[in-house]
């Protein structure tokens, strides 16, 4: 059984037939989106990431953080 078989391809892309190609609003707004990645790598960003990673820990013992801040302010307040 030697059938040939001819497969047409199924897909199409939203060139419609036509070439891809970019448009000027589309370059504009990836310009705009590596810019904003630009400036949200900046100075502050492993500070952002420090944060980030300290909310984490807090927010998933949250409870247990109460507790300690609780007997460190009644420790600091007996001292002084």
């Amino acid at each position: 059984m030697n059938a040939n078989i001819i497969f047409k391809s199924r897909w199409s892309t939203a060139s419609f037939g036509d070439t891809a190609d970019t448009s000027p609003v589309e370059l504009s707004a990836l310009g705009a989106h590596l810019e904003l990645c630009q400036r949200a790598h900046g100075r502050l960003f492993f500070l952002q990431c420090v944060a980030q990673n300290i909310h984490g820990f807090v927010i998933g013992r949250f409870v247990t953080t109460l507790v300690a801040v609780a007997l460190l302010v009644g420790v600091l307040s007996l001292a002084l």
